[in-house]
């Protein structure tokens, strides 16, 4: 399934592969943080986790993006080889180029947040409260 026909409108939000992936994603967590959703088509609880994602990123209204990386596209399985993944979905947090947590399964909202709160640079502005 396609990006566009799988999430709501979120500005913050841009689709990714494992060509991309280096420039879009690493080497842009080090001007800001970049929350990665490994997904699948055939994926219920990712597609279940795609909105409270959404909602946390736009909360945040910009100070973290997030990427969408559709594992079952082209070459996207080689990154979820790379990052050892062992399940959908699986959502890793990268800044300064490098990981700083990963979580797997759906959450709600507020655990996504509190997940940010525990993992993000003290210095980033903290997400808004539901």
């Amino acid at each position: 399934m396609p990006f566009h026909l799988h999430h709501t409108h979120c500005a913050h939000a841009f689709e990714t592969d494992h060509e991309r992936f280096p420039t879009e994603v690493i080497d842009a967590s080090r001007r800001h943080p970049i929350l990665v959703d490994f997904w699948a088509a055939w994926c219920s609880p990712c597609h279940q986790l795609a909105p409270h994602l959404y909602r946390v990123v736009d909360d945040l209204a910009g100070a973290i993006r997030l990427a969408k990386v559709e594992v079952d596209a082209g070459e996207n399985m080689r990154l979820a080889g790379h990052y050892r993944l062992r399940g959908f979905p699986t959502v890793i947090l990268f800044q300064d180029g490098e990981e700083r947590g990963r979580f797997s399964g759906s959450r709600a909202s507020p655990q996504i947040h509190d997940w940010l709160l525990a993992h993000l640079n003290p210095a980033l502005p903290r997400p808004r409260t539901a």
